[in-house]
């Protein structure tokens, strides 16, 4: 890292002793990004700028919530009503994780369909799967705190399943609960690993940030840089970037906060949370659902392995086969915009994961379009075949028989050159006839 000279002299003399600002002059000012990225790649600075807001909101609303079984609904309804601003700054929080899970979910789908898991990137990848895990605790145990019914009962469903765990599982399930039920104990625990997750996020974050300036970013055409001639500074050319997707985001996110404040929210988590009334239909937040049907599709037994055991492992699954990813995907071309066949068998697993969604939101034995006979815990099992197949059998045979289409020699080449998406583009990009 070359080493700056600052006019002036209290930076110079800190940076003499703790170069912090050539580190940030060479990684957010200098640093070499392809020339060629579109506006899906503003989402990763969006995922940040939500746990900012996330973290700020989460320590002020925690200043006046009380993590009690008999006064924490009555102290998120004070928050609401007495605190000044309170309603403002527990909507920002509130539809915030939502923000984070859409931003969260579009940089990821965005990678898999340019290939950014693939070498040299894989750990990149793994880390970011990471924060999603890591997110998907922390909201769960955020959802739990406002101690409505949805909350108590969404709890106690979900760490119910750990049960079916062999051995070990009823001893887990008390573990998690602090006791016998989901009671004081529970919201107690669920409050302060709430409180302190979105920091291990932040350390999370850091090194997949680290991993990433190491490898450089992927880029559309999914060919590496080759010299200065394909890559521009971070600044001014991406900050002005992702300030414009920046101000879009935002005017999303105020949409929500002050127009449809509960539009993603479940309205029974506006009753108090009663051990003794179920509600008719337990539901966990959107972002869970394809996870949820995924769950719930498991009807069956599989040998020794009983439905309840089999949808939870399966579950779990659906997360693992992530981590495994860059291995499971046998092609050498990175990026869809190469891959005429696969590209359409991407769109089809977004398809499959939305219905995964939608299934999640139904009850199992609801008929699906009317038809009596086909039920939506059967539309799940077949959105659930298809999601693992996609990733166990379709991408490894694919990428050995697919013949994808020419890359062009360089970044450069493809933005200056005509088309980078088409064998016809490439070659007249080489001053060949197309």
């Amino acid at each position: 890292m070359e080493k700056q000279t600052y006019s002036n002299p209290v930076i110079r003399w800190v940076d003499d002793r703790l170069p912090i600002f050539s580190f940030m002059d060479h990684e957010y000012n200098k640093f070499p990004m392809p020339r060629n990225l579109n506006y899906w790649w503003n989402f990763g600075a969006l995922a940040s700028i939500c746990l900012i807001a996330m973290i700020v909101t989460g320590i002020v609303l925690a200043m006046h919530y009380t993590p009690h079984t008999t006064m924490a609904f009555d102290s998120v309804e004070r928050i609401m009503r007495d605190v000044n601003y309170g309603w403002l700054i527990r909507y920002i929080h509130s539809n915030g994780g939502s923000m984070f899970f859409i931003v969260v979910y579009i940089h990821m789908f965005r990678g898999l369909y340019y290939g950014s898991y693939k070498a040299p990137r894989e750990l990149l990848w793994m880390l970011g799967v990471v924060i999603l895990l890591l997110m998907m605790a922390t909201a769960f145990m955020g959802y739990v705190l406002p101690w409505g019914q949805m909350s108590f009962w969404g709890a106690k469903v979900i760490t119910s399943l750990f049960g079916a765990i062999p051995v070990v599982g009823e001893s887990v399930v008390e573990w998690l609960w602090g006791g016998f039920s989901v009671d004081n104990a529970t919201l107690n625990r669920f409050f302060s690993l709430h409180y302190l997750m979105p920091f291990a996020i932040v350390g999370v974050v850091v090194l997949h940030v680290a991993a990433l300036h190491v490898t450089g970013s992927n880029n559309p055409d999914g060919i590496e840089m080759k010299g200065p001639q394909d890559s521009v500074p971070f600044n001014p050319y991406f900050t002005a970037k992702d300030s414009v997707g920046l101000g879009v985001f935002l005017l999303v996110w105020a949409g929500f906060v002050f127009y449809a404040p509960d539009f993603l929210g479940h309205p029974d988590n506006y009753i108090p949370a009663n051990p003794l009334v179920t509600p008719p239909h337990i539901v966990p937040e959107w972002y869970f659902l394809p996870f949820y049907a995924i769950l719930r599709s498991i009807t069956f037994d599989v040998f020794f392995i009983e439905a309840k055991l089999l949808g939870v492992i399966l579950m779990f699954a659906s997360i693992a086969v992530l981590f495994i990813l860059p291995w499971l995907d046998t092609s050498k071309v990175r990026s869809c915009r190469f891959r005429p066949i696969y590209k359409w068998f991407f769109w089809f697993f977004v398809l499959d994961c939305i219905i995964l969604g939608i299934v999640g939101a139904k009850s199992p034995d609801d008929p699906v379009f009317g038809v009596e006979w086909f039920k939506f815990v059967h539309l799940g099992q077949i959105g659930t075949a298809y999601y693992f197949f996609h990733f166990l059998i379709l991408l490894p045979v694919l990428g050995k028989t697919e013949t994808p289409l020419p890359l062009p020699q360089s970044i450069s080449e493809s933005v200056t050159g005509g088309s980078s998406d088409s064998a016809s583009g490439a070659a007249t990009a080489k001053g060949e006839p197309a």
